[in-house]
């Protein structure tokens, strides 16, 4: 049996968007190959030209600045997206830690890098819903991007491995919470990629290298990949699933040594 994920009669509205590596970029193009009408914001002028040129190409496509813990940026961007067509999936691939939080011991995490962690790559997440609430008027899906380290020890991964724990339980809480209005929450734990957050965290690149040796699949994930477990969540396809989280790293999360 063939099946055809045809998104074209709505919108998709995208948190995350830095670069060409980005999460949020890849998933982007998927959903946009799919036919959704696509609303990306950048987090601010830094940014903004690398996300108009990824997107100069593009049609059916709006970009606007949203910094995610301004509200009102937060309102804009989901009122763009709702004019362009019926609001349908939301993707937050938003994180961010003070780059001095991911060295050295966690017990040295600072007041302000656990608040600024835990804001941005966590609460973010729940003016999200509300604004979903308001806008996927007929139900939607919204998709948030974990890691393995939600559960278990990364030397050098330190508070984001609080924030992800943080972000996994509340996508069960919005699922509960908003699942009588057919708004589906879930997220997605890809293995290591080579972004530009990846970047920051010390001993990255050795951390690569384990996942692909004791993977089952003997490798590490693409971007791709993450992108079509998106489209997946994003489609008719999951229309049972919500409160999840969906390991793609090629099986690393299964073995114990």
């Amino acid at each position: 049996m063939s099946v055809s994920i045809d998104l074209s009669s709505t919108s998709a509205l995208i948190f995350g968007v830095a670069n060409h590596r980005s999460i949020a970029w890849s998933i982007a193009k998927c959903l946009h190959d799919a036919g959704a009408h696509l609303t990306i914001t950048y987090q601010n002028e830094r940014l903004k030209r690398s996300v108009y040129d990824l997107t100069k190409d593009l049609d059916n496509i709006a970009i606007t600045e949203c910094d995610v813990t301004d509200e009102a940026a937060l309102s804009k961007a989901f009122s763009i997206a709702s004019s362009m067509s019926t609001l349908s999936t939301v993707i937050h691939s938003v994180a961010f830690a003070q780059r001095e939080e991911l060295e050295g011991n966690f017990s040295l995490t600072t007041p302000e890098g656990f608040r600024l962690a835990l804001e941005i790559s966590a609460y973010s997440l729940i003016p999200i819903a509300r604004l979903a609430g308001k806008h996927m008027t007929q139900g939607g899906s919204v998709i948030t991007m974990t890691f393995h380290a939600s559960e278990k020890v990364y030397p050098g991964y330190n508070v984001m491995g609080v924030a992800k724990a943080a972000l996994e339980n509340e996508v069960i809480q919005l699922a509960s919470e908003y699942g009588e209005r057919n708004i589906r929450f879930n997220a997605i734990s890809a293995g290591p990629l080579n972004t530009l957050a990846a970047r920051g965290i010390h001993g990255y690149a050795k951390m690569e290298q384990i996942h692909a040796a004791r993977a089952p699949l003997r490798r590490n994930i693409s971007q791709d990949e993450v992108a079509s477990t998106a489209l997946f969540l994003a489609s008719n396809l999951s229309s049972g699933i919500t409160g999840a989280t969906i390991p793609v790293d090629a099986g690393y999360n299964i073995m114990g040594v």
